[in-house]
C-alpha cells in the first residue's frame, strides 16, 4: 500500500507521475465490442458482412456497430503498436487503457505493447455495463466484488502478475441495473481502501452521471479521484453540465474524432463533432473548471484506426490542440488537459 501512495501503477510497474506526459484518458486498444452489435436495415445486409474496404467506409462510419469485423479490436496488435509508435512521436506519452471483464480484457496483450513502444499503458480493474456481467458476477456480494478490484489493483489481473492502475471504465447502464449498483458500491469501497483512481461509463441518460455520483458519495467514495466519462454524449444542455460540473468530479470528453447522423446505440441522440467539443471544452475553461477536464478518443472499433482511414490515437494531439488554440484555449489550459490533470488523477492517494 505505502509502495503505491505517491505514484502511478502502470502494466510495466510503478512510474513517478512526472514521466507519464501528454495523456490519453480513456481508449481502448485491445477488446471486443460483441454485445453491442446493432443488426442493420434488411436493405444493408449485405454490406454489413463484408470485410472493411475502402468502397464501404463510409456506410461504416455512419453504421460502426452493424458491421461484425468492426467490433473485433483485439485483431489488429500490429496496427495499435504502429499507432502507439506514431502517438509517441508527436509527443504522445501515456495511455489509460479502459478495457474492463466483460469485453475482452488483455492485460498481458498491453504489458507487450508498452514494452515494444515506450508508451506507458494503464490497465483498469473492474466490471463493465451489466450486458456483460456473468452470472457468477451478477451473484457477488458487495464485499466480494470489492476483493476482486483490490486483488486485480495489488496482486494482477486475469490470472497474470500485470497489476491495474485504476478501477473503471465501471460500466453502467439507464436505468441502473442492481448488478451495476453493487459495482459501483464495492468501487467506492475499494477506492476508500487504496486511494486509487476511479473511472466511470455512465448510462445514455441525463440523469445517469448524477445518479452515478450520489451513489459512488453515499458508498463512501473520493469523488476528486473520480472521472465521468463521456460527457460529450451525455450532458449536451449547457445548464446541466455547469450543474453537474459542481458535484467535482473530473469531466471527460472522449468521444474525440466521432460523429454520427444517427447515433446507433443510443439514437434519440445527436452525436456532437469536434467542433462542438471544442466548444464545449472552452466553455468549462472559462468557467474556471480547467482543472477537472480531461480528453480522448474512445477508439473501441476498427474503422477509427489509421490503417482503415480512421483518425487514429493522435488525432487530439495532431489536428484537436491546434483547433483548440485557435479558439482561444492556451497552450497552459491545454497542458493542464493532457499533462496535470491526468498526472493528479492517476497518481494514488
Amino acid at each position: 500500500m505505502s509502495s503505491l501512495s505517491g505514484n502511478v501503477q502502470t502494466v510495466l510497474g510503478l512510474v513517478d507521475p512526472s514521466k507519464l506526459g501528454r495523456t490519453l484518458t480513456h481508449e481502448h486498444l485491445t477488446m471486443t465490442f460483441d454485445s453491442f452489435y446493432c443488426p442493420p436495415l434488411p436493405c444493408h445486409e449485405a454490406i454489413s458482412k463484408e470485410a472493411i474496404l475502402m468502397k464501404n467506409l463510409f456506410w461504416i462510419q455512419q453504421n460502426p456497430y452493424s458491421l461484425k469485423e468492426n467490433l473485433q479490436l483485439n485483431q489488429e496488435l500490429e496496427a495499435i503498436k504502429e499507432e502507439l509508435l506514431y502517438f509517441k512521436a508527436k509527443g504522445g506519452g501515456t495511455v489509460v487503457e479502459n478495457t474492463t471483464t466483460g469485453i475482452s480484457r488483455d492485460v498481458q496483450t498491453l504489458k507487450w505493447l508498452s514494452q515494444e513502444t515506450g508508451v506507458h499503458i494503464i490497465t483498469g480493474a473492474g466490471f463493465y455495463v451489466d450486458a456483460t456481467h456473468s452470472s457468477e458476477t451478477r451473484a457477488m456480494s458487495v464485499e466480494q466484488l470489492t476483493d476482486v478490484l483490490i486483488n486485480e489493483i495489488l496482486h494482477g489481473a486475469d490470472g497474470t502478475n500485470v497489476k491495474c492502475g485504476v478501477i473503471g471504465e465501471i460500466g453502467c447502464s439507464w436505468p441502473l441495473t442492481e448488478s451495476e449498483r453493487k459495482v459501483l458500491q464495492a468501487t467506492a469501497q475499494a477506492q476508500a481502501q487504496l486511494g486509487c483512481p476511479v473511472i466511470i461509463h455512465p448510462g445514455r441518460n441525463p440523469s445517469s452521471p448524477f445518479e452515478i455520483i450520489r451513489i459512488l458519495q453515499e458508498a463512501g467514495a473520493n469523488i476528486s479521484k473520480t472521472v465521468m466519462s463521456h460527457l460529450d454524449r451525455t450532458l449536451l444542455d449547457k445548464k446541466k453540465l455547469l450543474e453537474f460540473a459542481q458535484l467535482g468530479c473530473y469531466l471527460e470528453y472522449d468521444l474525440f474524432g466521432t460523429g454520427f447522423l444517427t447515433y446507433q446505440l443510443d439514437p434519440d441522440t445527436d452525436m456532437p463533432d469536434d467542433n462542438k467539443r471544442i466548444r464545449r471544452v472552452r466553455l468549462l475553461v472559462d468557467e474556471g473548471y480547467e482543472d477537472r477536464i480531461l480528453m480522448a478518443h474512445d477508439i473501441h472499433t476498427k474503422h477509427r484506426l489509421m490503417k482503415y482511414g480512421g483518425h487514429g490515437y493522435s488525432h487530439i494531439l495532431t489536428n484537436i490542440v491546434p483547433k483548440m488554440l485557435v479558439r482561444g484555449i492556451s497552450e497552459n489550459a491545454l497542458d493542464k488537459i493532457l499533462i496535470e490533470n491526468p498526472k493528479q488523477w492517476l497518481t494514488f492517494k
